[in-house]
């Protein structure tokens, strides 16, 4: 049990230098976008479009927090998202079913 290794720690294995440098990048740019949505240096979608004038700052973010998750850092914590242990089993609903 000790040699087995988590799909976490595999995937942090492989993990190469060009991979981290273009999550990097990619984080790099989401963020200055979400810091500058308005200064008028980037901007994809105008925000006075009804509807989907928010849409680029919304892809911005989730691009964000998932780049922030591949390098480990998990912000699920700060909105108050519990961890499951291993040996949690509060997530089977044990439904009856009788037929007529």
């Amino acid at each position: 049990m000790e040699n087995e290794k988590t799909v976490h720690e595999d995937a942090k294995s492989k993990r190469g230098l060009l991979s981290s440098l273009i999550v990097g990048g990619l984080g790099a740019f989401s963020a200055f976008y979400l810091f500058n949505p308005t200064a008028g240096l980037i901007e994809l979608i105008p925000d006075n479009i009804p509807i989907i004038g928010n849409l680029d700052e919304a892809a911005a973010a989730a691009l964000l927090i998932s780049c922030f998750a591949y390098f480990g850092v998990d912000l699920g914590n700060l909105f108050g998202r519990k961890v499951k242990s291993a040996g949690d089993k509060n997530d089977v609903i044990d439904v009856e079913f009788e037929e007529k």
